[in-house]
C-alpha cells in the first residue's frame, strides 16, 4: 500500500486534459478568513492563491483545498479547481478528501491516549497483546511500531488490494512476514506497523479503532466530516481521486472496502476539520503536553542516534530555513496530502494541502505557501 510514497509526473498531458484543467482552475471557492489579529494580509493571501493556481496548472491537479492557520486560528481556507471533474463540482473548504498517511497521526494519538490511561505501555512487547504471534515479535515494542523502527515493512508486492480482507486475515498476513531487520537498528517506513496498531487498539479497547477515534477525538473536537473511508456511503462534498495514465486523467483505482478501513491512513476529512485538529494540538484537550512532546521527538535507535527520517509517533520532524517543522505527507488512491506545522513560538503557522491527483506534490506546495507567510511576518518584525 502506497499511502505515503510519492509518485512523479512523467508524461505530458494531452491537450484535451489540459483544457479541462484550465477550466477547473476557473472554479475557486470563496476563501474563509477570520481576522483574529493573526491573519495574513489580503496581499499575501492573493499571492498564495495565485501560486497554488499556477502549481495546479503546472502539475495538472484537478482540485486542491488549502488551509493556513496561525496559533490555531484560520487565516486562509480556500478551495481551488474541481472536486469532481466529470460533474464539474468545485472544491470548497468543506470538500472531503481522503487522508492518506496523514491519518497516521490520529492512530498514534489514540495509542498515546491508551498509554496515558495505563492500558498500554510504550515499551510493552507486542506478544503481550498478540500471544499467538511469532517469537520475534517479543523483541518489538509498541514504541517501535509507532516510530517505524520495529522491523515491519510495507504491503508485499503480491498483496491483493481487491480482496476484502478481514482483520484476522490481515493480522495473519503480517505475522507471516519475517522482520526486515532487528528492532531499533534502522528506520523503514511501515504501513503494516500502523495496520497492526489499529488491531492493537481493537484488542485493548474491544472497539474497532475507527469507532475509538470517533468517540475520543473526532466527536469531542466537532470534526464533523472526519470518519473512516466508505465508498458505499453517501458522503456530502466528497472529492474524487484521480491519476495520470500516459498523460491522460483517469479515475482512482478501486480497492476492496475493508482495505480502506485500516489504521495506516484510511480516513476522510476536510481542511475545516483539520483546522480544529490543529487548534487542539496547542492545548491538552486530547493528550498531556508530555505525550505530545514524545510524539514530536525523533525516536532513537539502539545506538542512541535519532532515526534518519526524524520520525516520532505519527509525525516527522525537520528544520527548514531555521524553522522547526512537525508534519506528514500521504499518498493513496488518487489523493495526495500534506500537513506542516511550524511550531516555533514566533511562528505557530500550519499549512495543509489536500490534492486529488496521485502525482501531485502537496508537500512542496505547503512549503512554498509557508515561506510566503513567514517572509511576510519577518518583514514586519
Amino acid at each position: 500500500m502506497t499511502k505515503r510514497s510519492l509518485a512523479s509526473l512523467r508524461h505530458r498531458t494531452p491537450r484535451r486534459v489540459a483544457v479541462a484543467f484550465l477550466f477547473a482552475l476557473s472554479f475557486i471557492a470563496p476563501s474563509i478568513a477570520q481576522d483574529q489579529g493573526t491573519s495574513a494580509s489580503d496581499a499575501v493571501s492573493k499571492q498564495v492563491s495565485a501560486y497554488v493556481q499556477s502549481e495546479m496548472q503546472r502539475q495538472h491537479i484537478p482540485g486542491v483545498a488549502l488551509l493556513v492557520s496561525r496559533g490555531g486560528k484560520i487565516v486562509q481556507a480556500e478551495g481551488f479547481g474541481l472536486a469532481n471533474v466529470e460533474l464539474q463540482v468545485p472544491v470548497k473548504p468543506e470538500t472531503v478528501f481522503q487522508s492518506c498517511s496523514v491519518g497516521k497521526q490520529f492512530t498514534a494519538t489514540a495509542v498515546m491516549m491508551l498509554v496515558e490511561e495505563g492500558k498500554l505501555g510504550l515499551d510493552d512487547p507486542l506478544t503481550k497483546y498478540f500471544p499467538e504471534a511469532p517469537a520475534t515479535w517479543k523483541e518489538v515494542t509498541v514504541r517501535e511500531l509507532l516510530s517505524h523502527t520495529g522491523g515491519f515493512g510495507d504491503y508485499p508486492a503480491t498483496f491483493n488490494f481487491r480482496k476484502d480482507w478481514t482483520e484476522p486475515e490481515l493480522l495473519k498476513l503480517v505475522e507471516s512476514i519475517p522482520l526486515a531487520y532487528p528492532p531499533r537498528t534502522k528506520w523503514e517506513y511501515s504501513n503494516l506497523g500502523y495496520l497492526t496498531l489499529g488491531i492493537l487498539i481493537h484488542r485493548v479497547t474491544g472497539e474497532f479503532y475507527g469507532d475509538f477515534l470517533q468517540q475520543r477525538i473526532f466527536h469531542p473536537l466537532d470534526m464533523q466530516t472526519t470518519r473512516i473511508i466508505s465508498e458505499a456511503d453517501i458522503i456530502p462534498n466528497r472529492a474524487s481521486g484521480y491519476r495520470l495514465v500516459k498523460g491522460e486523467l483517469k479515475n482512482q483505482e478501486w480497492v476492496a472496502p475493508k482495505v480502506n478501513t485500516t489504521a495506516d491512513g484510511s480516513l476522510y476529512f476536510s481542511i475545516l476539520d483539520l483546522a480544529k485538529w490543529d487548534a487542539a494540538l496547542y492545548t491538552e484537550k486530547l493528550l498531556k503536553r508530555s505525550s505530545l512532546d514524545q510524539m514530536w521527538t525523533p525516536a532513537k535507535l539502539k545506538n542512541e542516534q535519532p532515526n534518519k527520517a526524524g520520525y516520532g509517533f505519527g509525525w516527522e520532524m525537520e528544520d527548514r530555513h531555521g524553522h522547526h517543522v512537525v508534519g506528514h505527507t500521504g499518498s493513496w488512491q488518487g489523493f495526495k496530502t500534506a500537513i506542516a506545522r511550524y511550531v516555533d513560538r514566533n511562528d505557530q503557522l500550519t499549512v495543509v494541502v489536500l490534492a486529488n491527483l496521485a502525482e501531485a506534490k502537496p508537500g512542496a506546495i505547503a512549503e512554498h505557501v509557508a515561506d510566503l507567510y513567514l517572509q511576510t511576518k519577518s518583514s514586519k518584525n
